[in-house]
């Protein structure tokens, strides 16, 4: 088989698939048509949030995974600890996320008892990135995976957060980050409510806002499910290390958050 030449006045364009398929050298595997039919039933999880505070920040996500239309889980963890002074919060295909999450929550206990010391949270980061980069052909594919990376730096004495889009790019956000079907509301909630000096209660109350909020407006994101309850997983990180916060705890301020709510209902 002897591939086409084409001179300077021929050029036959930049896509390599279009042109071997056009020639009949190959069959047609551009990322649509790889991707199976039953792609709508990959389970995944939105939303997912993270913000700082005056001491550390908190993260957290909702619960609900989905199959195309279907909830297919009321009940999914999204939110993890990479190790003690980090955490990670998944959004996109649940199966690629969880798996992706325990081999970081690996490497990093790896470089722990080689190096006998943390990896610097930049470093975390940027281990997260290149992971992310490496699901690129099965993000291409409809399997994408863009988590949210937060911890607490003992060496600037902060809470840093970072956001990542589905080609390992990784972009250190100031205050706040979202991700998922829901992050454009929930988004929107936390820059509305953003303090910087805001106390962790505080902080654990603006994300229970933006994540009810987020439920409120997207079918894929999930709010406190008080029949069954089932409530969002969140988690603070700072000096001390990473803690999640009591289902109890959460379901105290989802109770006086609703009951808010509805007086607010009532006045009007």
């Amino acid at each position: 088989m002897t591939f086409p030449r084409f001179d300077v006045h021929d050029d036959p364009g930049p896509n390599f698939s279009s042109l071997v398929q056009s020639y009949g050298l190959a069959p047609d595997y551009s990322p649509a048509s790889a991707t199976p039919a039953s792609m709508a039933d990959v389970v995944h999880g939105t939303t997912v949030v993270a913000c700082r505070f005056d001491g550390g920040v908190v993260i957290a996500g909702d619960r609900r995974a989905t199959s195309g239309n279907l909830i297919s889980h009321r009940n999914m963890k999204k939110v993890f600890a990479a190790d003690k002074y980090s955490g990670v919060a998944i959004a996109g295909a649940a199966g690629p996320a969880i798996e992706m999450i325990k081999m970081f929550q690996l490497q990093l206990e790896h470089y722990e008892k080689i190096e006998g010391t943390h990896l610097s949270l930049e470093g975390k980061a940027n281990q997260l990135s290149m992971m992310v980069r490496g699901n690129l052909q099965a993000a291409m594919m409809g399997m994408v995976v863009v988590p949210i990376f937060a911890g607490y730096d003992r060496r600037r004495n902060k809470g840093r957060v970072w956001a990542f889009d589905v080609t390992g790019g990784r972009y250190e956000e100031t205050n706040y980050v979202a991700s998922g079907s829901g992050s454009l509301h929930a988004r929107t909630v936390i820059k509305l409510g953003y303090r910087p000096d805001q106390s962790r209660e505080q902080a654990l109350d603006l994300v229970i806002s933006a994540l009810f909020t987020a439920a409120d407006e997207d079918s894929a994101t999930g709010g406190p499910d008080l029949v069954r309850k089932i409530y969002p997983i969140v988690a603070s990180i700072t000096r001390d290390g990473y803690a999640e916060a009591p289902e109890s705890e959460i379901a105290a301020r989802f109770t006086d958050y609703v009951a808010g709510l509805h007086d607010q209902t009532e006045d009007v």
